[in-house]
């Protein structure tokens, strides 16, 4: 996993994991990672709304403002995402504004 600050990472473009599902929960949705069997509690319904908008989005920053996630909320945002990337929930797109 290529580590990144929150800045570079907003400009960096990021999808879910191929291997992962995510499934609608009433307190947001699970994520189950079908090659390391990782299972995820998302329960933020704002922070499943980014990650469905990461397959849209050119950068997670276009992906935060599309899910209407006020900028001062972006750091922990961030911070969540590298979490689910660090167990390959999601990870970084090819091709999309990446090094």
């Amino acid at each position: 996993m290529k580590m990144t600050s929150t800045d570079t990472m907003l400009d960096e473009g990021w999808v879910l994991s191929p291997a992962v599902a995510l499934r609608p929960e009433p307190f947001g949705a699970m994520a189950y990672h079908f090659g390391n069997r990782k299972l995820t509690f998302l329960k933020r319904p704002d922070l499943v709304r980014v990650i469905r908008s990461l397959e849209d989005s050119p950068t997670v920053r276009d992906a935060l403002v599309q899910s209407g996630v006020p900028e001062a909320q972006w750091p922990a945002y961030v911070g969540a995402l590298r979490s689910l990337a660090a167990t390959d929930m999601i990870r970084a797109s090819e091709g999309k504004n990446n090094d």
